[in-house]
């Protein structure tokens, strides 16, 4: 192969578009912007999200709450399903990724107390609900946290 052989793949490139170019092109005259009007004027337009003067939708929906934007959401894993390990094993944030636990590793995790534990295990994780320390060193394992 030389490199005037070269070629894009079929259907991969098309024409440009070429607007105002007369009456036989489909876009002539007007371009395909109608007629007259804000939209029809050059450099002119309207904003994203702009309603033609009517009250915008951000602005008529009533707003509650608030959205901490410090807030630390961790990805949350109860002691049950911990269960499936074998004894010894050192579950940390890749394990539990690589066994379909948790989708994403980089928010943390938090292991939460919800049901029984019969593993001795090594558990690190960003942090532990106190029931759920409580679960795993009764088990006999080791609760670390990162």
């Amino acid at each position: 192969m030389k490199l005037y052989e070269l070629s894009p793949a079929a259907g991969s490139v098309k024409d440009v578009k070429r607007v105002g170019r007369g009456h036989g092109s489909g876009n002539g005259k007007t371009a395909g912007k109608g007629h007259k009007g804000q939209n029809a004027r050059s450099g002119s337009g309207v904003r994203p999200g702009f309603e033609g003067g009517q009250m915008p939708m951000t602005r008529r929906i009533p707003k509650r709450g608030f959205n901490n934007i410090f807030a630390v959401r961790y990805e949350t894993v109860n002691v049950c399903d911990l269960d499936k390990f074998v004894d010894g094993t050192v579950v940390d944030a890749e394990l539990l990724k690589a066994s379909g636990l948790v989708k994403k590793t980089q928010n943390g995790i938090k292991i939460l107390g919800n049901g029984e534990l019969n593993r001795n295990l090594t558990v690190k994780a960003n942090a532990f609900s106190a029931s759920a320390k409580e679960k795993i060193e009764k088990a006999g394992g080791k609760a670390e946290v990162m």
